[in-house]
This record gives structure tokens, sequence and C-alpha cells, in this order.
């Protein structure tokens, strides 16, 4: 097996000294926009207003490429034509073999906490079509919660665009693919229009470019406590809450973070964990990571030197790594 997840760090990266603080006053100057895509709200803020439309096309062309590529719940995605080809290896563009390699380094970096072969897993409690649709059934589950195949099953040769899963096995990508495009996107933002960005997917937070004056003001929702703000001058931050995604069905109460050996959703330790990095990517990584890992997370988040804010059910907050007070 040959995969580019090798060639990653072995833990979420993160730049010594990662500004992150108290909040200060606005600073004009910044203009943004949002939309709707992925199921989830999206926007986008640049350092020059001029360049805001043109910073709107740019995120709009990699949300439709990385959907394209790696939605579970379009016939047309090359995600669901790999998980059809009956344990075939088959063909993937460049943007598919990196979001597979950042989904393999992402199980490996966490131990197998984050995996991207849990499609059926999701599938057996329920999510297996678009979210809204699936929030809205009523009807009892088919059976019992499937078990992630795991990750060492999954075969990429990054290099040669191939890829191919067993046969029955299903990859989901919800877990890393909407982090990687905001890390995409903000980078192609800030290289091709030359201005700070800031891209936020769905609470997914990517940031390059000079920051505004003060930095990028950042409230962090974890659907608990009163949104507090911090500010960010580079990398990203990402919030993993089981309640922005819940469902009911057959009298259960589930949520889309899942454990890979039992393919049940994650015990709620946490309402919410938000998590600094040097990438949205690597954020988005140790806050799922987190959320799975309930109790044992702080202490895995403060051996990375991240800084975290985790949130419990009751509002008590815990933070790591120099989270601010």
């Amino acid at each position: 097996m040959t995969t580019a997840a090798r060639t990653r760090a072995t833990a979420p990266a993160r730049r010594r000294g990662q500004a992150i603080t108290l909040a200060r006053p606005a600073v004009p100057g910044v203009a943004g926009r949002a939309i709707r895509a992925l199921g989830t709200f999206c926007s986008v803020l640049v350092t020059n207003p001029a360049r805001l439309d043109a910073a709107s096309q740019v995120l709009a062309e990699h949300l439709a490429a990385i959907d394209l590529a790696c939605s579970r719940f379009r016939p047309d995605s090359e995600l669901s034509a790999l998980n059809r080809a009956g344990g075939r290896a088959v063909r993937v563009s460049p943007l598919l073999a990196r979001a597979l390699s950042v989904a393999l380094w992402a199980a490996e970096v966490t131990g197998g906490d984050v995996d991207p072969t849990c499609g059926r897993s999701l599938a057996s409690i329920g999510y297996d079509r678009d979210f809204a649709e699936a929030a809205a059934g009523t009807s009892e589950l088919p059976g019992p919660a499937e078990p992630a195949a795991g990750w060492r099953l999954v075969e990429l040769d990054a290099r040669g665009l191939t890829a191919r899963v067993p046969a029955g096995v299903a990859l989901d990508l919800g877990a890393t693919a909407k982090a990687l495009a905001a890390d995409l996107a903000a980078q192609a933002i800030s290289a091709r229009l030359g201005c700070g960005a800031l891209v936020n997917l769905g609470g997914d937070i990517a940031i390059r470019g000079d920051p505004p004056g003060g930095g990028w003001r950042i409230a962090v929702d974890d659907g608990v406590t009163s949104a507090p703000v911090v500010v960010v001058r580079s990398g990203g931050v990402a919030t993993s809450c089981p309640s922005v995604r819940e469902w009911r069905r057959g009298g259960r109460h589930l949520h889309h973070i899942v454990v890979p050996g039992t393919g049940e959703p994650a015990e709620i330790h946490w309402a919410g964990v938000s998590v600094a990095a040097a990438t949205c990517t690597d954020a988005n990584v140790a806050s799922t990571a987190s959320v799975i890992r309930g109790r044992r997370a702080p202490a895995w988040l403060e051996g990375m030197g991240l800084a975290a804010r985790l949130t419990r059910p009751d509002g008590a907050v815990v933070t790591t790594g120099g989270w601010p007070a």
C-alpha cells in the first residue's frame, strides 16, 4: 500500500507560539459574504473589499470541486464510484487522492479514532442520505450499528492516482474533506488575490495571508455557553459539536460522530470542542478525535501542545495549550 499519509507529521501540526488571544475591538476594512453549500453555511472574508467578488468565485469553485470528488451522497461523485467499485482499483483525481491521503493520515495520527471507513457505520444508524433527509426519517433502524472496516484496508497510490477499497467497504470523508476544502480555498484566495482571507465552512475555519489589524475575530459556538470571541492571526480553528447533526430513529437519539470500533455515536462527554492549529484540517482532526476520546481528550491535546476549549453539556469549560481564559 502506498499512501501520502506517511509523509505528513505524526501529530496534528501547529506553529510554535501560535497567536490566539482574547478579542479586541472590530477592525474596519474587512468584507465578507455567506452562502450555503455542502449542507452547511459557508462564508469568506477578505482584507481587501474590492476582492470580495473574486474571492467568492474562488470559494464556489473549490466547494463544487470538493463536492464532486468527495460526496458520499452524490451518485456521480468520485467517492461514490470508488465505493461502488466492488474491490477493484479505480483512477482518482488529484483532489480525491489528496483528500484520501488526508483521511488516512487522520486515522493514523489519531490511532484510528477518525476513520474514513465508517461509511457503512453511519448508514447503519440512519445517516444514509443528505442530512436534511436523514434527519426527517422516523422509521426503526434496520439492524445493529456496524463497526468501521478499518482504515488500513484502504489502498492509495497517490502518485499513480489509483485507489481501492475492499468490496462491501464504504468510505466517508466527512471528518476531513470539509476542513481540507477550507484550507485549499483560503490558500487559493490569498495567493491569487494578494489579500488576507478567512474561509468558514460550517465552523471549520482556515486563515491565510496577512490578517487585518488586531487579527481575525472568531466567535466559538459550542451550542451550550455564550459564544466567546477570540482573535486568531494564522492557521485554522475547528469546532466539533455532536448536536450540529443529530436525529432520532426508532426512539434513539443519534449523532454523526461515531466510534469506529463500535459504529455507535460517541458518548457525549463534550458538547463541543474547539481547537486552534496550524491548519484547519489539523484543528478539525483534533476536535473530532477529542469528542470520541471523551474524558481522555484534554491530556491528549495538552501532550501535543494544541490550544483547545472543551465544553461539557452542563456548561463547564476545560482549556488546554494556552487557550485564553
